[in-house]
């Protein structure tokens, strides 16, 4: 998925409307966490959060997403096992033993919120426990550098560190991004990188920091469907993603149920 490559900044008010998108957000993940579980489909978790954004009064960043020659089909993306991500909402049902990301976004009055999680389904052998904790633990550890006068390396650099220890491909080949007006705006967010360097962060800016790790290779490969990504080598993959408001006041993680200030 990509969109427009010029950053812009947002003010107080914007910030306020990209808040409301993310606990949207929060609220279908919610929904799909209590859907979730063994012989459930992954087109019943996308009921599960349409219904959602009924409620906000929001509209999804990902239903026709891609434009009339391939528009996305549903509200989230579902990704089980070897999917990375943009996985297709369909008939796979879900097993013990199986895990599942799922990456939601909402549209508040034109603001985005982006964000994603990986669960596990039932029991799952205890190198997957470790990926999903690993990968999350990754995500918070890119937020924090998400901050005024640091520096996008400083994001992946955080990432990265994380992962090293665990012999875990990290994903290069899709990225984090920022966000506001459209889902993916410039710019791009890796998850690796060198401390000190790339573009500088500033107030104003927003950004979907978002590590996808992979038990074995780093590689990827797009199915037939021009959506679905997945690993080259048919190993687990997680992710998790959440969207970070650069403010005055602080950064800000707006896709929680209630946002939080870092």
């Amino acid at each position: 998925m990509t969109g427009s490559r010029v950053i812009t900044k947002k003010s107080a008010a914007d910030f306020d409307k990209m808040k409301i998108a993310g606990q949207c957000v929060a609220a279908m993940h919610a929904a799909v966490r209590a859907c979730a579980e063994p012989g459930v489909s992954t087109s019943d978790l996308d009921r599960a959060a349409r219904g959602v954004l009924r409620e906000y009064g929001c509209r999804s960043s990902f239903l026709g997403y891609g434009g009339p020659e391939n528009p996305f089909p549903g509200v989230i993306c579902t990704s089980p096992n070897s999917a990375i991500v943009h996985g297709i909402p369909g008939e796979h049902v879900l097993r013990d033993g199986d895990i599942v990301s799922i990456d939601a976004g909402a549209i508040y009055e034109g603001w985005h919120g982006d964000a994603a999680f990986t669960m596990a389904i039932g029991d799952v052998a205890d190198e997957v426990k470790n990926l999903l904790e690993v990968t999350e633990r990754a995500l918070w550890a890119g937020l924090a550098q998400a901050k005024a006068g640091n520096r996008l390396g400083d994001i992946g650099a955080a990432v990265e560190e994380v992962a090293e220890p665990h012999a875990i491909g990290v994903v290069r080949d899709y990225v984090g991004h920022g966000i506001g007006r459209q889902m993916h705006e410039a710019p791009s967010v890796p998850n690796y990188g060198k401390q000190g360097k790339g573009l500088r962060i500033k107030t104003g800016m927003a950004f979907a920091i978002e590590p996808m790790f992979n038990l074995g290779t780093e590689q990827s490969v797009v199915l037939d469907d021009l959506w679905t990504v997945v690993t080259a080598d048919g190993a687990f993959s997680a992710h998790f993603e959440h969207t970070v408001l650069i403010t005055e006041q602080g950064s800000v993680v707006s896709t929680l149920a209630e946002p939080r200030t870092l």
